[in-house]
């Protein structure tokens, strides 16, 4: 099959670019992916997408391959939905449910986009793909490189989680540290496109992530019998996951398919660390300014600039949601907490989405009724320096009696 693709369209104003062609931004805005939506609908339905292998691949209709049979791919099942009733209690939430992203390849949400992003490189003929990271996506970025056979380069801050590191070398990326920030690393791969004929891979600079990152949205819809949740938490940094979802329930709606025009209500779940996207809803700007100091252990949502900072905020006020920071001296308790509670494998920016939740609900803007979804987005073994704890010693003779104390 050829995509259903019509065009590529500039978020920041509309301009229409033609599909097919190697692009990147629009006047350093990102680009959406446009759909011929009616041919959809009269090529297939929910019905038979269902009679297919799930994972994020079911969705063919909706992805932009041209040559589906060629995708890169590591195996990307369907993650679970997870009931968290010990944790919902303790929240006061009765029906909160928990989208495991950590069973991906690479150990993060970061696979659906980098699999759809690499997979589009390839048709489009790439060889040399770079990035730069302060988490998950570079270590994605490597492995589906590796997969395809391309070279790929990731930059990360010196201070990038150590596991981070070391995967991006070990999948075989050619893997640089950076004294400064995400946005450093950046424009290292920005100033050196030219000079290097690599792609540049960063989030929302090309418009195949976004592709990928969407499936989180209609997976979430199928497995709710395309019932929509009431409210959606998600741990924002530079925001693809959240924008990609709204797009997908879009897509959905105008498909026919969504059993109720109701959306959820979005929650973009920053830390006080590092709160540009936070701070710049409370002060009704469409635009963010970027923040200062950022320090969180939630290495992911260290994001200081993010290029699709409007789309993010756009798509939390469409859905009557909020973009709010959690203190980050928390994060490390909700992260613990929750993990021991469910025996789920919550991540630091899990923790950002749990600690606003509370806030929500004791502010009454969640209703404990309600059906709550938090994204957890990577599992918490890649963060080894959040999970250091200092371990009790036994030595013989055991004092039985005081063990668990």
């Amino acid at each position: 099959m050829s995509s259903f693709v019509r065009h590529l369209e500039a978020a920041i104003d509309g301009t229409v670019l033609p599909a097919r062609t190697l692009q990147t931004t629009h006047e350093g805005r990102p680009l959406w992916v446009r759909y011929d939506l009616d041919a959809v609908r009269g090529s297939t339905d929910r019905e038979a997408l269902r009679r297919r292998e799930p994972g994020m691949w079911r969705y063919l209709e909706l992805l932009p391959l041209d040559r589906p049979e060629e995708r890169v791919t590591l195996g990307e099942t369907e993650t679970p939905l997870l009931r968290a009733p010990r944790l919902g209690q303790h929240l006061g939430v009765r029906n909160l449910l928990i989208k495991d992203e950590s069973r991906l390849p690479t150990g993060s949400f970061k696979a659906r986009g980098m699999a759809m992003a690499v997979s589009m490189a390839k048709e489009l003929g790439i060889t040399r793909l770079a990035a730069p990271t302060a988490g998950n996506a570079g270590g994605a970025l490597a492995a589906y490189a590796a997969r395809a056979d391309m070279e790929a380069y990731v930059f990360m801050p010196a201070d990038t989680p150590m596991v981070n590191r070391y995967e991006a070398a070990l999948y075989g990326a050619h893997a640089y540290l950076v004294d400064g920030l995400i946005n450093d690393c950046g424009a290292i791969v920005r100033d050196g496109a030219e000079a290097m004929g690599w792609f540049d891979m960063s989030t929302l600079k090309e418009p195949y992530r976004i592709e990928g990152k969407k499936t989180m949205g209609l997976e979430l819809a199928d497995q709710l019998d395309w019932q929509l949740p009431d409210v959606i938490l998600y741990p924002t940094g530079g925001g693809t996951g959240l924008v990609g979802m709204w797009k997908a329930f879009a897509e959905l709606e105008a498909l026919g398919w969504l059993e109720s025009a109701a959306k959820p209500r979005l929650y973009a779940c920053q830390s006080d660390g590092c709160p540009p996207i936070a701070d710049a809803w409370a002060a009704g700007e469409r635009f963010a300014k970027p923040a200062q100091d950022p320090a969180t252990i939630a290495s992911g949502i260290r994001v200081p600039v993010a290029v699709g900072d409007f789309m993010i905020l756009d798509a939390v006020r469409a859905s009557d949601g909020a973009a709010l920071a959690a203190e980050e001296g928390s994060l490390a308790g909700w992260m613990r907490l929750a993990t021991a509670l469910e025996g789920i494998a919550l991540c630091p920016e899990t923790a950002a989405c749990l600690a606003v939740l509370d806030r929500l609900v004791r502010s009454g803007d969640v209703d404990p009724d309600e059906r709550v979804v938090v994204f957890n987005t990577g599992a918490v073994q890649k963060y080894v320096e959040a999970m250091a704890t200092d371990l009790p010693t036994v030595e013989p003779p055991v004092d039985y009696a005081a063990l668990g104390r």
